[in-house]
């Protein structure tokens, strides 16, 4: 995957005024930004992609439908429309994307890597088919749509947990809660 520069923060969420490259900041543990996608369909589906097997965090596991590093100077609406297109080839626009919230995740998913990220997260109705997509096979191996309540069935269960990227149970708690308001 390609290193690109990104805004340091710090534990706050504030800007500090100093740019890294992303790998530094993963091998430093500088907290940082990033963008997370949640499509979801009005009959209750959510649309997941499955990591390739050569990303360097959390390979061929299923996660959120897309998401990314916010580039330097970059907004988080922007990142997130980037993003979008890039790894699903989908173009939306701004008034597409629905901000939920921010979500501070500090993990470690390998011994050299500290992954301190504030997550913008946005949740966007999918209108096309998943046939339309087009995959950034650098990135997304597969995607599927899911139902909520088979997504939350799974991330509840200890052996089906182990093909999904490990975020909180709060986190996921969170963002399956507001697809679901927009559904009733």
């Amino acid at each position: 995957m390609a290193d690109e520069l990104i805004d340091i923060l710090n534990k706050d969420g504030k800007l500090t005024g100093e740019v890294r490259l992303k790998s530094e900041a993963h091998q430093l543990g500088l907290y940082h930004a990033s963008v997370h996608i949640w499509f979801y369909t009005l009959n209750g589906k959510i649309l997941l992609q499955k990591r390739a097997k050569d990303k360097d965090t959390f390979p061929n596991l299923w996660d959120i439908s897309v998401a990314g590093h916010i580039g330097a100077g970059e907004t988080s609406e922007n990142s997130a429309l980037r993003e979008i297109e890039e790894e699903i080839g989908l173009s939306i626009g701004e008034k597409d994307l629905d901000f939920i919230g921010m979500y501070l995740a500090e993990k470690q998913p390998s011994p050299d890597i500290f992954d301190n990220e504030f997550h913008y997260i946005f949740l966007s109705e999918l209108e096309v088919s998943i046939e339309e997509l087009t995959l950034q096979k650098e990135e997304v191996s597969e995607i599927k749509l899911m139902s909520v309540q088979l997504l939350t069935n799974h991330l509840q269960d200890i052996d089906a947990q182990k093909n999904y990227v490990p975020h909180d149970p709060q986190y996921y708690d969170f963002v399956l809660k507001e697809i679901t308001n927009r559904l009733t």
